[in-house]
């Protein structure tokens, strides 16, 4: 069972939330669960921003630099970068990076949502911010201590990104916790800015001292990680029960499920009833009433939506991990220039996910606005490749609108998407983070096999090959969704037929 925090019984105890009545109370504390996850889950992904900035250093063009004392320049050309990343394969190696951090989240992402479902949720993330902060100073420490072993890189990475792996469901899951169905796609598409606000600090962060000392560029982003940590132990609250607060209602109600825009998860559902669960869904955090991961993957939708933010994923976390790299090579931006107008990818990614959420809380086929974004996505990715490094101004103006179609789908599935089937086991939310993980765990071995091809297919600074990868992952995404588009295709012509079947017997005498 949950505790209380210690920060929210001394806050009751001194008497700041005195005097609040139930509603209000619980309003407080909808915001104040709303801000802590948000700022949570940008801080892990400010952590993970500087290796995409920091790349540019260890390997760059050393041509124009003032070599120290004792070095010619003319016979080592690389005299500058940072072994062992000073080869003609150092993209290589750094997309081993990339997919080693990747690989070891997306195989701790399966375990960690069943681990979530069953702990205490304040624990649970406070302590995987504490490791994970302490893996990230660890690479920067290589800077500081002088390391060149890749065997060291490579196990700080996969050792990040197991304990990172805590973040995704357990953010979600207390978010799911305090927000029943309504307009979740809205709620959800806002909240998770945090992934686009994240990558922006990590990337201010890093462009502040990527060409001084490139270990602080890890080093200040893992400090901010863990004083989010601390805060997160002493007053995140994981269920409502907990602190006095109603908890949601998590299942649709009667009038919800008869509207015109009620979650398609039950129209995915209606034929194929869930498997039913063993025990009930306690109030606290215990695990009573968790659902086993093979139920949990036999949920109507969990798996056409896993395969495609596979492919989602891929191309997103591309982007995220090369972005920086493509303007510093294609485009001849600095490294701090080319960090600080990556940023404008995740702009656009923000964007997008609140569009996204809109739409599907419009419309309630998640589906239909996942691959509307997707088949647009395609063709702009190649206007970018073809005319980005033409102007700066079209480069800006591309960029933002890139990240809005490329994270717009990544975002919807991965928030509401997740939610919803999280909870369509008759709205038990013990679910929720197995269902989370099961969805978020498969996108990221898309994520970790994506920066891992841009490595090599851009060998010789050669991006094109990148940009054919992208767009072929985008489209197989879009076919991998045909069963629930054929699903959400036949909810919206049978309540058209309903509609008109009503119009019709008003119409007689």
């Amino acid at each position: 069972m949950s505790k209380t925090p210690f920060g929210i019984s001394f806050f009751d105890k001194v008497g700041c939330c005195s005097g609040y009545n139930t509603r209000a109370r619980n309003i407080t504390f909808k915001w104040l669960i709303f801000l802590l996850t948000f700022i949570t889950y940008a801080a892990f992904h400010a952590s993970r921003k500087p290796i995409t900035v920091v790349k540019n250093v260890l390997n760059q063009n050393c041509t124009g630099k003032e070599p120290p004392p004792g070095v010619n320049a003319s016979a080592d050309p690389h005299w500058c970068d940072w072994a062992p990343f000073e080869g003609e394969d150092s993209n290589t190696l750094l997309g081993f990076l990339d997919s080693a951090y990747l690989c070891g989240y997306a195989f701790a992402m399966f375990f960690s949502g069943m681990l979530a479902d069953r702990m205490d949720l304040r624990y649970f993330l406070s302590g995987g911010m504490a490791l994970s902060a302490v893996f990230t100073a660890l690479f920067g420490l290589a800077y500081v201590w002088e390391i060149h072993s890749l065997a060291y890189f490579l196990i700080i990475q996969i050792a990040c990104g197991c304990v990172q792996a805590s973040g995704w469901p357990g953010v979600v899951t207390v978010m799911g916790n305090w927000n029943g169905k309504g307009n979740r796609g809205l709620i959800f598409g806002i909240w998770n800015s945090h992934t686009s606000v994240g990558n922006i600090l990590g990337s201010l962060m890093a462009s502040a001292f990527v060409d001084t000392d490139w270990g602080l560029s890890f080093i200040v982003p893992a400090a901010f990680l863990a004083a989010v940590g601390l805060v997160d132990f002493l007053v995140l609250s994981p269920y409502p029960q907990d602190v006095g607060c109603d908890p949601p209602v998590q299942g649709p109600s009667s009038d919800e499920s008869s509207a015109e825009g009620s979650s398609s998860q039950a129209d995915l559902t209606d034929s194929k009833p869930p498997v039913p669960l063993e025990s009930p869904v306690s109030e606290g955090g215990d695990d009573e009433g968790a659902v086993s991961f093979f139920a949990a993957i036999r949920i109507p939708g969990v798996l056409p939506f896993s395969v495609c933010l596979f492919f989602a994923k891929l191309v997103s976390y591309t982007f995220l991990y090369w972005l920086p790299r493509y303007l510093h090579s294609a485009a001849g931006y600095s490294p701090s220039q080319s960090a600080n107008l990556s940023t404008l990818f995740d702009m656009g990614g923000i964007i997008g996910g609140i569009l996204a959420g809109l739409a599907n809380d419009w419309t309630g086929t998640p589906g239909i606005v996942c691959v509307i974004l997707l088949i647009i996505a395609i063709p702009m990715m190649f206007v970018y490749q073809a005319v980005a490094t033409v102007s700066h101004q079209l480069n800006m103006l591309l960029l933002v609108l890139v990240g809005l179609l490329v994270n717009g789908p990544y975002a919807l599935i991965t928030t509401a998407v997740s939610a919803d089937l999280g909870t369509s086991l008759r709205g038990n939310a013990k679910a929720l983070a197995t269902v989370t993980a099961i969805i978020d765990g498969t996108g990221s071995v898309g994520a970790a096999l994506g920066p891992l091809l841009a490595g090599v297919a851009s060998s010789g600074d050669n991006w094109t090959g990148v940009f054919v990868i992208l767009m072929c992952s985008d489209a197989i995404a879009i076919a991998s969704l045909s069963w629930v588009l054929r699903h959400e295709v036949r909810a919206i012509l049978r309540r058209r037929r309903e509609r008109l079947a009503d119009a019709a017997a008003n119409e007689r005498p």
